[in-house]
C-alpha cells in the first residue's frame, strides 16, 4: 500500500508537500476549498499544474481531493442540491487540472425524506457530476458511520449506488473508523477477512480505490464519527496489521485522517509504517 495523510493547506501546496515528505508519505489528501462553505473560487490552473509537478518530483502519488463536508446529494432542498453539485463540479475540475486521481465525497443524509427518494436523488446527482468528469479522474464515495439517516453506512448500500450509477469512474473509499462505528468488527484478521469478503461481494474490490485509516475509541456499532490515533483505539495494531497484510489490498492507497498537529502526524505515520514493515508486534 501507498500511505499518506490528509494535509493542512494553510501554508500552501509547497508546505503541504514538504510536510508530507518529512513524515514519510507516499500519497496525500487535501481540500481544494473551504471544507465548511458552499463558496468556491475559480480553479487556478497554473497553480494546480505546478502542484502536480512538485508532487511528481516528491513521488507523492496518488493524490486525493476530499470534498467539503456540506455536500448532501440526498437533500430535498433545491439550494442544498445545487450547492452540493457545484462543490462536486469544482473539485472534479480541480482534480483534472492538477493531475489528481481521486475526488472523495460523503453522500449526505436522507433526513426525513423517504429513503428511496433520497437514494434516487443521490444517484441523479452522481450521474450529473460524472457527465463531465475528465478521463483520468475517479469519484469515490466514502462510507459513513451510519448515524441517523446518513447515506452509505453499509457496504451493501454503497454497492447499490455503484451499480445504479454504473459509471467506470465511480468507486468507493472505506474509512476504518466509520466501518467500526457502523458495526464492522475489523480489529482482527478474521474480522478484516470478513469485511473485505463482504466489500468484494457487495461492491467489488476493483471499485475500492482508497482506504481512510483511522483508529477510534467509539464502541463497535456506536454510529459516531470520531477518529483517533493509529493503534491507540479499538481497532488497534492487529486490525491495521491485518488490513496492510491482506493480499487483495496491497495495490490500494491508504490516507490517514488522524487528529492533532505536525507531531501527531509524524507519530501516526511512524506507527502505520512500522506496522506495515512488521516492526510492531
Amino acid at each position: 500500500m501507498r500511505i499518506g495523510l490528509h494535509l493542512r493547506m494553510a501554508g500552501g501546496y509547497a508546505n503541504a508537500i514538504a510536510h508530507a515528505k518529512s513524515v514519510g508519505c507516499t500519497a496525500m489528501q487535501i481540500f481544494s476549498s473551504n471544507p465548511r462553505s458552499y463558496r468556491t473560487t475559480p480553479v487556478d490552473t497554473a497553480m494546480l499544474a505546478s502542484f502536480s509537478q512538485a508532487r511528481s518530483a516528491a513521488d507523492l502519488d496518488p493524490c486525493v481531493i476530499h470534498t467539503p463536508y456540506l455536500i448532501n446529494l440526498a437533500s430535498e432542498d433545491p439550494k442544498v442540491q445545487a450547492g452540493s453539485l457545484n462543490l462536486l463540479a469544482h473539485d472534479l475540475e480541480a482534480a483534472a487540472h492538477g493531475n489528481i486521481r481521486y475526488v472523495n465525497t460523503h453522500l449526505g443524509s436522507y433526513g426525513k425524506r423517504d429513503r428511496n427518494e433520497g437514494f434516487a436523488a443521490i444517484v441523479h446527482g452522481l450521474e450529473h457530476a460524472l457527465d463531465a468528469v475528465a478521463p483520468a479522474v475517479y469519484l469515490v464515495l466514502e462510507n459513513s458511520a451510519g448515524a441517523g439517516a446518513l447515506a452509505g453506512g453499509t457496504l451493501e448500500e454503497l454497492g447499490r449506488f455503484v451499480r445504479a450509477v454504473d459509471h467506470p469512474q465511480l468507486g468507493v473509499c472505506l474509512d476504518t473508523a466509520h466501518a467500526w462505528a457502523a458495526g464492522y468488527e475489523i480489529d482482527s484478521k478474521s474480522g478484516v477477512d470478513r469485511f473485505i469478503d463482504e466489500a468484494n461481494t457487495h461492491i467489488g474490490l476493483d471499485r475500492v480505490h482508497i482506504f481512510h485509516f483511522n483508529d477510534t475509541e467509539i464502541p463497535l456499532g456506536g454510529n459516531r464519527d470520531r477518529h483517533w490515533h493509529i493503534g491507540e483505539g479499538r481497532i488497534g495494531f492487529e486490525g491495521f496489521r491485518s488490513l496492510l497484510a491482506h493480499p487483495e489490498l496491497r495495490e490500494k492507497t491508504a490516507i490517514l485522517e488522524t487528529p492533532g498537529e505536525d507531531a501527531d502526524d509524524l507519530r501516526n505515520m511512524q506507527t502505520i509504517l512500522a506496522i506495515q514493515q512488521g516492526a510492531l508486534t
